[in-house]
């Protein structure tokens, strides 16, 4: 089922929400078939039903006499968050009885909690991660003591699920190939040219009276052993060896002869992928537990996109790793360490889709102020941000709402801010209402909006996919966001421009959703300054959410975000960091996961710590699923 398909289901019984009865009923006298399934039919199978459903969304589907929550959890649990946020459906169609509402919000909550984990754990399907570009280059910089990023020449990764470390679509095109031979002798080359960094590599050389071979497998043992993220049999060194000899039979010396073996192993399976081993083709069990390598190499490049250092090794090869103490102990070592930028860079540039920024392109004419200094300190600001909810370990809650951000002197005048001097960023205190948050970023404010002025639709739509988790359907075909032409046949605000372009009911139903969160944000305009008016218009940023939920500013509708929609954020970012986590999409059976990690963070107020702990102690990073897709 594609993943907009539990948001459309939600969309249509959303309703419920605003349901309240005075009697509380008895879940226990609840059955799908008698009462859930009279009033999706009643309400929403005129438009839903088996035949040519809209937006394909077929809830005949669930039209039998009983349904098994646990085989579509993540449905039903969508369908519960959107019930308890008051959606539809539309207000000109039929509306359920308050009694309707209820039962089926107490069906749900019932199903819900009835389901037993222990029964559909998990860990996810077996799919063989290859190292992206920005793993490569970390783990060339870490392992040789170079950062000179060969990967830059590499195909670019491609993207799922939001994230380029996606295991699925990580492809091996001949081309690539081609491009790891080549880095694999550049690395070697420019590793050896430097005679500091060849001292670190070829640790040993053989004296007088020993075995220039021996002293030679030493070196290529624990320079496989560093690649590899693991030990190394006598058989691996034994092939590596012979590569070596080959050198000194064509009358190489001892430094030079060692390159090969070295390319060889850059240029390996064992380097350029994280391979972990299937269990025996007997076994009972379909999964097990990760062994502490296998551990120290999912953390690694969970938390530095890189591979693990000597102290993790070191706690694997004594078999500590997986000791909850010391786990606990090392992931916050680890976020502590400068390498945990990576999150910054890799997690929330891509969550926040922040590496599209660069391809913002302002129009001159309507935003002289924006040059690429100020392209690079709206992008700094949350890089910022981010890394100090990282690194002094506070609230992801933060993100919504906070009464601090981080400026430097270009970025402080931009939005109007005294006392900031020179170009080095500094955390500064929020004095007014206006920011908050990465919604109010310019960075978020500028690559969600257009060339010639605000977007709300893309600012909506931004909202809903990254802050509330709930994306919106592909628009109908054919049908495209208010053009710029269009603009000139169009009188009035932009929200009364909009709303003529929406008169289309097939449009009015997503936009419903996104337009009124963009518009909450009007008032800042394409590169994120603010504004109280547009053009000759006045602003006006209100807006009410579903359930009655007034609010007048961009300040209220942050509150709102933060303290009412609050689950749907935690959920959502549990989500996100899952799923970069282990590198594939989510699944029904990943629902338990979720709420474990969900619950860990609400016991430790919110804490990006309790966030990643929580990720690393799930079953989806912890266990192994035996051969192919666990079923």
């Amino acid at each position: 089922m594609p993943s907009y398909v539990p948001f459309l289901i939600a969309g249509y019984v959303g309703w419920m929400a605003s349901a309240t009865l005075a009697d509380e009923i008895d879940a226990g006298n609840l059955t799908y078939d008698q009462h859930v399934k009279t009033t999706l039919s009643a309400y929403c199978m005129d438009c839903h039903g088996a035949d040519e459903p809209e937006a394909a969304l077929n809830l005949a589907r669930f039209d039998i006499d009983s349904v098994d929550v646990s085989e579509a959890t993540d449905v039903w649990a969508r369908v519960l968050e959107m019930v308890e946020s008051g959606e539809m459906p539309p207000e000109q169609e039929a509306q359920p009885t308050a009694e309707e509402k209820k039962q089926l919000v107490t069906w749900l909550e019932s199903a819900l909690e009835s389901v037993d984990c222990r029964k559909i754990s998990q860990p996810g399907r077996v799919t063989i991660r290859k190292l992206n570009r920005a793993e490569y280059n970390n783990t060339i910089r870490d392992l040789v003591g170079i950062d000179f990023r060969p990967a830059e020449d590499f195909p670019a990764d491609n993207v799922g699920n939001g994230f380029d470390n996606i295991a699925q679509v990580l492809s091996l095109p001949p081309l690539l190939m081609e491009k790891y031979l080549e880095a694999a002798e550049v690395v070697v080359n420019q590793a050896f040219d430097d005679e500091q960094v060849r001292a670190q590599i070829i640790f040993a050389t053989p004296g007088e009276n020993e075995s220039h071979q021996d002293v030679a497998r030493q070196v290529i043992c624990q320079f496989a052993e560093r690649a590899f993220r693991r030990p190394v049999d006598d058989a691996e060194i034994e092939r590596l060896t012979t590569l070596y000899q080959l050198g000194r039979d064509n009358e190489l010396d001892y430094v030079d002869s060692l390159r090969l073996p070295l390319q060889a192993i850059l240029a390996s399976p064992q380097f350029l992928y994280r391979i972990e081993f299937d269990l025996e083709p007997d076994a009972d069990d379909q999964t097990r537990p990760l062994n502490d390598y296998e551990l120290a190499t999912r953390l690694s490049y969970f938390l530095w996109s890189s591979m693990p250092d000597a102290e993790l090794i070191e706690l694997a090869a004594e078999d500590r790793l997986d000791d909850p103490e010391v786990l606990d102990k090392q992931v916050r070592r680890m976020l502590q360490d400068e390498k945990s930028q990576a999150l910054v860079d890799n997690f929330a540039g891509q969550w926040l889709e922040l590496r599209n920024l660069s391809k913002a392109a302002p129009d001159p004419v309507k935003f002289p102020k924006f040059d690429e200094e100020l392209r690079t300190a709206m992008r700094r600001e949350t890089d910022h941000f981010f890394a100090a909810l990282i690194r002094q370990d506070r609230s992801v809650l933060d993100l919504i709402d906070a009464d601090y951000t981080f400026v430097n002197e270009r970025l402080a005048n931009h939005y109007g801010m005294d006392g900031v001097d020179g170009d080095e960023f500094r955390e500064v205190k929020i004095t007014d209402n206006r920011r908050g948050g990465v919604l109010t970023h310019a960075s978020i404010l500028t690559l969600t909006s257009n060339p010639t002025r605000t977007s709300p639709v893309k600012r909506g739509k931004w909202i809903l996919e990254n802050i509330l988790g709930t994306p919106p359907p592909p628009p109908p075909p054919g049908v495209e966001e208010l053009m710029e032409e269009e603009e000139t046949e169009l009188l009035g605000t932009l929200r009364e421009r909009m709303e003529q372009h929406r008169e289309d009911p097939s449009c009015a139903v997503c936009h419903r959703k996104m337009d009124v969160l963009g518009f909450g944000f009007e008032n800042f305009d394409g590169i994120g300054s603010w504004r109280d008016r547009d053009g000759r218009f006045e602003i006006d940023p209100s807006g009410k959410l579903p359930g009655d939920r007034v609010f007048r500013s961009p300040a209220e509708l942050r509150v709102l975000l933060k303290d009412v929609q609050r689950d749907q954020f935690v959920r959502c970012i549990a989500e996100k960091m899952l799923t970069y986590a282990v590198g594939r999409g989510l699944e029904s059976y990943d629902r338990c996961a979720v709420d474990e990690i969900v619950k860990a963070m609400e016991s430790n107020e919110y804490r990006f710590s309790a966030l990643v702990m929580a990720v690393v102690n799930s079953e989806p990073f912890r266990l192994r699923g035996f051969r192919g897709e666990v079923k």
